[in-house]
């Protein structure tokens, strides 16, 4: 296991809190735009995505479920989000967006440029293996995709590790 203060570690980890603030500033900042605060816009786009039990949206976004209603009933009220049963459980009332709101959803990720220009500095190769090693820092399956660096991705001169790429 790597040390969690060795330098390279370190700088990884900073790195990382880099991206996620400005993720979230500029999240926020789109969010605004549709006159949404930031979690009402994460609820929408977690919704266009698939229409999910409030129980299960709160387990996604790790928030408290009654923190989901308020956020739906907001949603619901502009117009965005409607309620229906399951009907794979009729006990159950899933969130889904309304037509406007998949409308709302789509604008706010397409509003998002923050990662899409710096993610397109990098080859598709990259972007692979940038999404397969988030995939395994996070404990998700690999998608049978191989997570040691394509030979094009790695410099001259790289250590046998590969821990410097181009």
């Amino acid at each position: 296991m790597t040390p969690r203060s060795d330098p390279l570690t370190v700088e990884v980890v900073e790195l990382i809190g880099t991206v996620v603030a400005r993720y979230y500033e500029e999240y926020e900042e789109a969010a605004a735009r549709h006159s949404l605060t930031g979690a009402q816009a994460r609820v929408l786009g977690l919704l266009a995505r698939e229409p999910l039990p409030m129980r299960r949206i709160a387990q996604t976004l790790k928030c408290e479920p009654s923190n989901i209603t308020g956020i739906v009933d907001r949603l619901e009220t502009r117009g965005l989000v409607e309620r229906r049963p399951d009907p794979a459980d009729r006990r159950v009332k899933l969130a889904a967006p309304t037509e406007a709101g998949q409308r709302t959803a789509a604008l706010l990720r397409d509003s998002l440029d923050f990662a899409r220009e710096p993610l397109g500095r990098l080859t598709a190769a990259e972007r692979t293996l940038l999404r397969e090693l988030l995939r395994r820092m996070l404990g998700m399956e690999a998608y049978g995709v191989d997570l040691q660096a394509p030979e094009e991705l790695t410099a001259a001169g790289d250590t046998p590790e590969g821990e410097r790429l181009r």
